[in-house]
């Protein structure tokens, strides 16, 4: 850790030590997670809230800086980037007290979100809602690739495939039964630039289903491949033993 940046953190020893001062100075409760395998660099701060993973901090290595990552679900809800430790202080008793993310945005500017992170929070549906609104913008705003529209397009019309969340994988559009990452594929389908078949495929890049000519079609199979009991997805993201 350079002193330069960091002489109150070196001079308290550590990271987690530097937290609990400025908390106590602070008279702010936070439980600081002591982790053997964690480094004077790094730390994660408890949170009371369910769902909510510790928020993770770390310093960074450029410049005086301290980076914060709030996950839920496997989903970065919060991230940003302040000088401040009494900031950093006062965003983890905020996210370990379960505040709402429009209310962190508000008290904490230098926080990033974004509406789909933020969708988490309220559920697995309005995830997937927020998702599909993202990627049909996205659809949009790239008019020279029509085929990508076309397999949205079909897909969000079937209500089975709607009720999954779509992800993006060099643009092949993969279904998920859980709205978290590492994402859970049930099925996927790669549209061909300039026209040419559609591939259904089991996993984003391997597997191959079968091709078809058009977009509906290529619902039609990935609906036929998809297993009977896959649902609405659920929060969360797969763990490899769920495959097992």
């Amino acid at each position: 850790m350079n002193s330069d940046f960091y002489p109150d953190v070196i001079r308290a020893g550590g990271l987690a030590a530097a937290l609990q001062e400025s908390a106590a100075t602070s008279h702010t409760p936070i439980t600081v997670i002591q982790n053997p395998e964690q480094n004077s660099e790094s730390v994660t701060v408890a949170s009371d809230t369910p769902g909510r993973s510790p928020l993770e901090v770390f310093t960074r290595i450029e410049g005086r800086a301290f980076q914060v990552v709030g996950r839920s679900g496997g989903v970065n809800i919060v991230t940003g980037v302040t000088e401040d430790l009494g900031e950093v202080v006062a965003v983890c008793a905020a996210w370990g007290a379960g505040t709402a993310v429009p209310r962190m945005r508000e008290a904490f500017p230098f926080l990033q979100f974004d509406p789909v992170a933020e969708a988490h929070e309220r559920g697995p549906a309005a995830a997937v809602a927020a998702q599909w609104e993202m990627l049909r913008d996205k659809a949009a705003a790239t008019p020279e690739f029509p085929e990508f529209a076309a397999v949205l397009e079909a897909a969000h019309a079937e209500p089975r495939l709607r009720s999954l969340f779509p992800f993006t994988s060099h643009w092949t559009v993969a279904f998920s039964s859980r709205t978290g990452s590492p994402y859970r594929c049930e099925v996927a389908i790669a549209p061909h630039y300039g026209g040419g078949p559609y591939l259904v495929l089991r996993y984003p890049n391997t597997g191959v289903h079968g091709q078809t000519a058009t977009a509906a079609q290529a619902v039609a199979l990935a609906l036929a491949h998809l297993p009977d009991s896959v649902g609405p997805a659920t929060a969360g993201f797969d763990f490899p033993h769920d495959r097992e």
